[in-house]
Formats: C-alpha cells, sequence, structure tokens
C-alpha cells in the first residue's frame, strides 16, 4: 500500500493551520478577557493564576508550533525542489542505486499539489531532459527516465539497438567496455538535442522487436533509460486501458519534474554503511 505522501502534507498544514486560526479568532481573545477579569477582581494578581489563564491548550501550542515548518516544507516540496532516491539500475551510469538527487518542480510548470492542475506554464521538456513522472499504468508510483521523443517525434530503435528520431540516427561515440550482468556492457557517449551523456548496451541481451517505431502523440512523451537494456520504460510498457496509440508514453499532466542534481549517495538498502558524496554533482 502505498502513502499519499502530499496529500498527507496538504492535510496536516491545513489542520494546523485551523488550529492556529481557531486560536488568534476565539480562543486567544477569550483568554485574555479571562486575565482581565480576574485582574478586575483582586488587587494584586496572582503570576501563576495569570499563567494558568493564558496558557493555550496543548494541541493548539503543537498545531502553531508546525505550521510554518509544515507550510515551508509544502511549499519547497510541491512547487520548488523534492527529493528521490534512485532505487533501480535502469539509469546507469548516469545514475547509480541509491542515488539521491533533487528535482526541480516548477521546470515544467507550476502545479497545485495533489491535484497536480498546471496553474502557471513555465517550459516544456526538452529532449536529454531527465525526467520524474508517473508511471501511466500506476500513478502512485514515480519513474524517472530521459526524454528520448517529444510530441510529434517518430521514434525508432533497431535490432542492433540503434536509436533513431525522425530517421535521423542518435549521434553515440564507443567509450569502452564495463562489466554487465551478462558479460560484459558497453558505454557509449550520446548526444540527445543539446545534452550529451553516456548510455549502457549489454550487446548480448535483446529485448524488442527489430525496428519498432512509435509515433509520439500531442502532450505525450517517449522515454528510455540510459542503461538501455536494463530498463522499463517506453518500448515496453503494455497495459489494455490504455489505447494502442498511446502505449509506452507519458502524458504531460503525469510529470513530476526534471532531475538536476545528486546531494548523496546511499547505496546499502539497510543503510549499514554512511553515505557518500564522491558523486555529488548536476546530472547530464
Amino acid at each position: 500500500m502505498s502513502i499519499n505522501f502530499p496529500l498527507l502534507l496538504v492535510i496536516a498544514v491545513a489542520v494546523c493551520g485551523a488550529l492556529a486560526l481557531l486560536d488568534a479568532v476565539a480562543l486567544a481573545p477569550r483568554r485574555r478577557a479571562a486575565i482581565s477579569a480576574y485582574e478586575g477582581q483582586v488587587t494584586e494578581p496572582d503570576a501563576v493564576v495569570v499563567e494558568q489563564l493564558s496558557k493555550e491548550p496543548l494541541l493548539v501550542e503543537y498545531g502553531k508550533s508546525f505550521f510554518p515548518v509544515l507550510a515551508i516544507v509544502l511549499v519547497l516540496r510541491s512547487f520548488l525542489f523534492e527529493p528521490f532516491q534512485i532505487p533501480s539500475g535502469s539509469m546507469k551510469p548516469t545514475l547509480e542505486v541509491g542515488d539521491f538527487i533533487l528535482v526541480n518542480k516548477f521546470a515544467y510548470g507550476i502545479r497545485l499539489p495533489v491535484i497536480d492542475t498546471k496553474i502557471i506554464e513555465v517550459g516544456d521538456p526538452l529532449r536529454g531532459d531527465v525526467m520524474v513522472f508517473r508511471y501511466p499504468s500506476d500513478p502512485s508510483v514515480n519513474y524517472i527516465k530521459r526524454v528520448v521523443g517529444l510530441p510529434g517525434d517518430k521514434i525508432r530503435y533497431t535490432s542492433d539497438k540503434r536509436l533513431l528520431v525522425n530517421n535521423q540516427p542518435i549521434a553515440e561515440q564507443l567509450l569502452g567496455e564495463v562489466p554487465g550482468t551478462l558479460g560484459s556492457a558497453v558505454l557509449y557517449r550520446e548526444k540527445l538535442g543539446e545534452v550529451e551523456h553516456l548510455i549502457r548496451k549489454e550487446m548480448r541481451r535483446y529485448r524488442i522487436e527489430p525496428n519498432r517505431e512509435w509515433t509520439v502523440p500531442a502532450g505525450h512523451y517517449f522515454m528510455m533509460g540510459d542503461n538501455r537494456d536494463n530498463s522499463n520504460d517506453s518500448r515496453y510498457w503494455n497495459d489494455p486501458k490504455i489505447a494502442p496509440e498511446l502505449l509506452g508514453m507519458v502524458p504531460d499532466r503525469n510529470i513530476v519534474g526534471k532531475a538536476f542534481a545528486i546531494w548523496m549517495s546511499w547505496a546499502d538498502p539497510k543503510m549499514r554503511n554512511l553515505p557518500g558524496f564522491t558523486r555529488v554533482g548536476l546530472i547530464h
């Protein structure tokens, strides 16, 4: 069972804010009136009694204390930056398992929390961006992949593992071999749009039909992992509830934001070791 953290955060801010407002409008004036009445009845007010009369109810005290902190977290997380941890190797070598990343929430437009309705246009995803989005078949799950296809693009991935966009092969430069799950993998430097980045291929692994093509509909994006043969991405998604022409496509409404930086790495899932900071830097 997944927890809808944005919804819980909004509810917490609303409850704490309501308690603070209730105190400001009704409870605080009532306490001040009680203190004034007491002071009018005695010659020398007892400081202990005055303190008791001015004491806030415990629930109100907690609500007022937590409200500004939660409100700041809500604003930062909903409209500015949100942290994520990389759970799989689908974006190797760009992102490793255990990397903690920051996602720019306003790069592709300002959206309301929970309902994710875009209220202010800022910009659109560019080819080559590393983007976090909600998985189309299960929006409660966040995915991270690289933007390969923009609205209107024709995408082709061939049997020899070459990527073509609008019938133009994407430039790639062979760098060398690294350990892989089936012997060895090969690293390439690829250029998508204005972004140069590394990709990883396992030449003995074949997962797709030769020369399959996709056309990206308006308002949608085609996503691929940099670990090309170990990535559950737009090439493989299959959901009978989604129209065939939209299979594999990420709608604009599912966009979370642009991943732009690694701020910590903690590869041990049980967190028995200390986190590392050698991978800290911008994401390309």
